[in-house]
């Protein structure tokens, strides 16, 4: 209602809706720090389903349509964080719609499609707007679709086996369970939205857009930084692109990578404490994704890249060949 999707208007817009209107700094600090604890939530939730398996059959298509889910909402993020028209919003659409332009032939000429013009500039953030309001209807509809897929084949568990028959009742279990989690989360958000609300936040995005000034260091928010860092670590621009999108594509493959029957990690001491590097791995690469473009970073963001995608495929196809032929060998 009150944010006006102008180049010069839209920076001052969001200091009236902060300054002037009724509860404008509330409705925001909830929006901004919410996406955080978005990608919070949905990271642990994909942390918790590569732990115990929730990938594998028969709930493959469950686990796809959440991969497809997170490329929506890193869509939906990215296009947020340009509408602010800071520093940080100008340079950052900049950078990552660029990278476009590393497809063969067409590349140029669709950036210029998605720029609307020969700059981010009016049109590229008239049209950010419009599809940051309708890709949440895109994600909700997807999440109904994640959900029916799920209880078509219902839920997984922490044993990974198939119990079909002892079950536990949804009340009062689950509901209190999930009321205590909803609690203790409230709690951790209201801490950034009362007492820390930029902190997750970047400095330069408070300077208005100019682009006539480059800032000395471009990051994304904090929850690309590692995709950005698999990006950086590729020292050809089509090769980073590449890495970067597959870097999310592998996780949509893990269905098919999978080799072995055991699903839970709790019955694959090996795996366990695999999964546990490929997690610090992750933290590394956060870690990288917001540094500066020099050394040693480069290298140790090399070194994680490479390990990210060994691990997926190279290290769990073989340690699961390993299981099952161990497992054969003991029915034998």
């Amino acid at each position: 209602m009150h944010y006006t999707p102008h180049v010069d208007l839209a920076f001052i817009s969001v200091e009236h809706i902060m300054r002037d209107v009724n509860f404008g700094w509330l409705l925001r600090y909830i929006h901004a720090n919410g996406a955080s604890m978005f990608f919070i939530v949905v990271y642990i939730h994909i942390f918790r389903g590569l732990y115990y398996g929730s990938y594998t059959s028969p709930r493959q298509f469950v686990w796809v349509i959440g991969v497809v889910i997170l490329l929506l909402m890193i869509i939906t993020a990215f296009i947020g964080y340009v509408l602010p028209w800071g520093q940080m919003s100008l340079w950052g659409a900049t950078v990552i719609t660029n990278l476009v332009s590393a497809v063969p032939l067409v590349g140029d000429s669709i950036v210029a499609w998605l720029w609307g013009g020969f700059s981010v500039d009016n049109a590229t953030l008239n049209r950010f707007f419009s599809l940051h309001y309708l890709l949440p209807f895109v994600i909700a509809a997807a999440s109904l679709i994640h959900l029916a897929a799920l209880h078509q084949e219902g839920s997984g568990n922490p044993l990974g086996i198939d119990a079909s028959g002892d079950k536990i009742p949804m009340y009062p279990y689950f509901i209190v369970k999930d009321l205590l989690g909803i609690a203790i989360f409230i709690i951790f958000f209201s801490f950034f939205v009362y007492f820390s609300p930029n902190i997750l936040g970047h400095p330069d995005n408070y300077i208005e857009a100019n682009p006539m000034v480059t800032p000395a260091h471009i990051v994304p928010e904090w929850y690309f930084l590692p995709f950005y860092a698999i990006l950086r670590s590729i020292p050809h621009k089509l090769g980073g692109v590449i890495c970067m999108i597959f870097a999310i594509v592998v996780l949509a493959l893990l269905p098919w990578i999978h080799s072995t029957e055991i699903r839970s990690s709790r019955f694959r001491p090996i795996y366990r404490v695999l999964y546990w590097s490929m997690a610090a791995c992750c933290l590394i690469l956060g870690w990288i994704g917001g540094m500066p473009v020099e050394d040693p970073y480069i290298i140790i963001g090399q070194i994680a890249s490479v390990y990210y995608f060994v691990y997926f495929l190279i290290i769990l196809p073989i340690l699961g060949n390993v299981e099952k032929f161990l497992l054969s060998y003991k029915e034998s």
